[in-house]
């Protein structure tokens, strides 16, 4: 069987890829709540519900104009109970151009809160970070290595 049929936060993430590289907002919104929650990196202290939310993949999938991003997860770490999952894990946002080759890569992290409602999993709230520098404040985009 596959294993994103029977893990709900393995099939989101590997929804949220394909979205992120295919700067599809339509699929990317989909894959959450109408109510969700974000505690995002990037420009706001919260988005509140999908409307905002998609709003934002709107303006970030446009902006990369003919780059592609590809997400890289690491280090996973899930619960799952019944109608809710959580996870942890460390994404790396690689921007391709068009050709494929590499531009730039950034590290962050994220925690994510998904519920089974009416059948269907998605993604209730979302947080990512980056540590920041104590003596600069400035963020740390990459990650150390182990």
């Amino acid at each position: 069987m596959n294993a994103n049929a029977t893990n709900p936060v393995t099939a989101l993430l590997e929804g949220y890829k394909a979205a992120v590289h295919a700067k599809d907002a339509d699929a990317f919104a989909a894959l959450y709540d109408a109510n969700v929650r974000v505690f995002d990196m990037w420009g706001e202290w919260s988005r509140e519900g999908i409307d905002a939310w998609r709003a934002m993949a709107v303006g970030w999938f446009q902006s990369l104009a003919s780059e592609r991003v590809i997400v890289g997860v690491d280090d996973l770490r899930m619960e799952l109970a019944d109608d809710l999952a959580t996870a942890q894990a460390f994404l790396t946002y690689t921007a391709v151009s068009a050709e494929g080759r590499e531009l730039r890569s950034m590290n962050n992290r994220l925690t994510l809160v998904a519920r089974r409602k009416e059948g269907a999993w998605k993604i209730v709230h979302e947080h990512t970070s980056a540590p920041a520098d104590f003596s600069t404040s400035k963020l740390l985009l990459r990650r150390a290595p182990r």
